[in-house]
């Protein structure tokens, strides 16, 4: 179990050693609430699932809930190879629509910390966790 503990630690070691290298130094502090709320807006999505579980016949819960956790496990696929281009990306169609064609998969932004100080795959992390809640809520 150590011997987890110890890569998990490099691994992160060799990342904010990655981000470090860059021109705009990261705010760990910004970066680690970010990471954070990510976490607790994940966590919203089994809340989500037995709020609607509640709200159906006790022969369907478990449907409703699977409903949840397959919107998310789609609506993650989708944010990585096309929403977040669609979202961030520049505004084209008088502002109704946004593209970037360097965003899609994810394919632009390897290793790049946004002004705030936060690396930016933590933002897409963080936006594709309310992107995914929006959907779930919808269903």
């Amino acid at each position: 179990m150590k011997k987890i503990y110890l890569l998990l630690f490099g691994m992160c070691a060799f990342a904010f050693h990655t981000f470090a290298s860059e021109q705009t130094p990261i705010d760990t502090g910004a970066t680690a609430w970010m990471i954070t709320s990510t976490a607790l807006v994940l966590l919203m999505v089994p809340g989500l699932a037995m709020f609607y579980g509640g709200l159906v016949r006790s022969k369907n819960v478990l449907g409703t809930m699977m409903h949840s956790f397959v919107a998310m496990g789609i609506m993650s696929v989708l944010w990585v190879t096309v929403s977040y281009s669609m979202a961030f990306g520049k505004s084209i169609l008088g502002g109704w629509f946004g593209w970037n064609p360097d965003y899609l998969f994810l394919n632009g932004i390897d290793e790049s910390i946004m002004p705030a100080g936060v690396p930016e795959l933590v933002f897409v992390m963080f936006q594709g966790k309310f992107a995914l809640l929006s959907v779930d809520s919808v269903n």
